[in-house]
C-alpha cells in the first residue's frame, strides 16, 4: 500500500515537472512570436531567405545597341536585381562631348532593357567616394560592374579605381562587333545628297569614328560606299535574349512590323503602347533588302540580326519574326494567330496607303488593323541628323576618347616595367 502511495506521488510529480516544463517552452515560443510579431513558421522561412544580390552598372548609354543591351544581360546574371546609373548630359559632356540622345530618351531606352530592375538618372561619369558610399548605404548595392573595356577619365585614371580597391568590384566581357563609335561611322554614308565641299569633312570624320575592326567599306570604285557589318549572330546569344514563352491558348497577339534602325527611344515607346493593347506582342522585323528598297540603298545602318537582338532586349516584345515579309497577307495572320496588327503616326515613311502596294491591306479589310498615335517624333533619321548637324563635336569626341586611352595604355606599360 505504501509503495503504491509513493509511486502515485512520483507519477504526479513527473507529471507536474512535464507541464512545467512544457508551460515554459510555450511561453517563450510565443514571447518569440511576439517579439518579432511574426508566427514561429514564418520566422524559420524568414531566416532561411538571403538578402537579393543587388548589382550597379552605370554609363552613357547613347546611341544604345545591342552591346549594351548585352552588357546589361551579363551584369544581371552576377545578381539578383540589377540597379543602372544613366550619366547625365553634362558629365558626358566634359568627359567625351555631347551626347547624341539627350538623358530623357537614354532614360526610356535603359528603363525598357528586360534585364534592368531599377534606374538612377543623373550618375556621376565618375564612381567618387561619395557616390560609391550612397550606392552601398542607400541603394545597398553589393558590387559594381563595368566591361572589359578601360573607362578612362580626361586625367587618365580610371574611372572605377575606388570600387576596385574597396573589393566590390565585378567585371564583364565587353560584346565584340559593335560600338557607339562604328555606327557613327555607318551613319555618315546615309549622307548622300551633300555638296562636293562637305565631301572631304565628312569623309574626315567618317575616318575618325570607323576604325575598320569589325566592319569593311565596299564602294565598288566610288565616293558612295556601303556599310557591311561582320557582325555574326549565333543561335546561342539569339536564346540569350530571347524570353522562350509563346503566347496562350487565348492570347490576343498584337502584331507591328518595321525596319526599327537605330533602335531608339521613339521605337520602344510605340512598342509600348502596342503591348497595353493585348496579351503578347509580336513584332515583325524586315530584311536589309526589304529596308534598302524602302529607305534607300544606305539603310539600314544595322543589320537585320543587330536589329534583331536590339528589339528582343525590349521588355514589351514577347516574340519576333526575323525577317518578316513587307505585306501582311492572310497565311500569316492565320499562321501567327494575330489578332491585332498596329502601325505608329511616327514613321520615316508613313504614305504607304498612297502608293500601289498598301502593305496593310489584308488587316485593313479584315477589320484589325489600327492606327496608333506615336509619344515621340522621333526616327531614325532624326538620329542621323543630330550627328551630322554637330560633326565637328562629335569628332574632337573621338580624338578625346582616343588621347585618354592611349595614355591609360603608355601608363600601365610604365608602371609594369614593361
Amino acid at each position: 500500500m505504501a509503495s503504491d502511495v509513493g509511486e502515485t506521488r512520483h507519477n504526479n510529480s513527473r507529471f507536474l515537472a512535464s507541464c512545467l516544463i512544457g508551460g515554459i517552452a510555450l511561453g517563450a515560443s510565443l514571447l518569440g512570436g511576439l517579439y518579432f510579431g511574426l508566427p514561429i513558421h514564418l520566422l524559420e522561412t524568414r531566416k532561411s531567405k538571403k538578402r537579393p544580390i543587388r548589382v550597379y552598372m552605370d554609363g552613357c548609354f547613347d546611341m544604345m545597341h545591342y552591346g549594351h543591351c548585352n552588357a546589361l544581360r551579363q551584369a544581371r546574371a552576377l545578381g539578383d536585381q540589377l540597379v543602372v546609373g544613366v550619366v547625365s548630359d553634362a558629365e558626358i559632356t566634359a568627359n567625351k562631348g555631347p551626347p547624341v540622345t539627350p538623358l530623357n530618351e537614354r532614360m526610356v531606352m535603359v528603363s525598357a532593357v528586360k534585364w534592368v530592375d531599377e534606374v538612377i538618372p543623373d550618375a556621376p561619369y565618375a564612381i567618387t567616394e561619395e557616390f560609391m558610399k550612397k550606392l552601398f548605404n542607400e541603394y545597398h548595392i553589393d558590387y559594381i560592374i563595368h566591361g572589359d573595356d578601360p573607362c578612362i577619365l580626361p586625367d587618365g585614371t580610371d574611372a572605377y579605381a575606388l570600387a576596385k580597391k574597396a573589393g566590390r568590384y565585378k567585371q564583364i566581357k565587353r560584346t565584340e562587333g559593335v560600338s557607339s563609335t562604328d555606327i557613327v561611322g555607318r551613319m555618315l554614308l546615309c549622307v548622300r545628297d551633300r555638296s562636293p565641299s562637305d565631301n572631304h569633312s565628312h569623309s574626315s570624320l567618317q575616318r575618325q569614328f570607323s576604325h575598320g575592326h569589325n566592319q569593311k567599306l565596299e564602294d565598288g570604285g566610288s565616293n558612295n560606299g556601303t556599310w557591311v557589318s561582320h557582325f555574326l549572330p549565333t543561335s546561342r546569344r539569339i536564346v540569350q535574349f530571347s524570353n522562350g514563352k509563346g503566347p496562350g491558348p487565348d492570347a490576343h497577339i498584337v502584331y507591328i512590323d518595321g525596319a526599327f534602325d537605330l533602335f531608339h527611344a521613339g521605337h520602344v515607346e510605340i512598342l509600348r503602347l502596342a503591348r497595353g493593347l493585348g496579351d503578347f506582342l509580336l513584332v515583325g522585323i524586315h530584311t536589309d533588302q526589304t529596308v534598302s528598297a524602302n529607305r534607300g540603298a544606305h539603310r539600314p545602318i544595322m543589320n537585320l540580326h543587330e536589329r534583331s537582338l536590339s528589339v528582343l532586349a525590349c521588355r514589351y516584345v514577347d516574340e519576333v519574326i526575323i525577317g518578316a515579309p513587307w505585306e501582311v497577307s492572310k497565311d500569316m495572320i492565320t499562321t501567327f494567330n494575330i489578332s491585332l496588327v498596329v502601325h505608329g503616326t511616327v514613321a520615316e515613311n508613313n504614305d504607304f496607303q498612297k502608293g500601289k502596294c498598301n502593305p496593310y491591306a489584308v488587316p485593313m479589310s479584315m477589320g484589325i488593323y489600327r492606327s496608333i498615335e506615336s509619344p515621340l517624333d522621333i526616327t531614325t533619321t532624326t538620329i542621323i541628323k543630330r550627328i551630322v548637324s554637330n560633326h565637328e563635336a562629335y569628332q574632337k569626341r573621338n580624338e578625346k576618347k582616343a588621347e585618354s586611352e592611349r595614355r591609360y595604355y603608355e601608363e600601365k606599360i610604365y608602371v609594369s616595367g614593361d
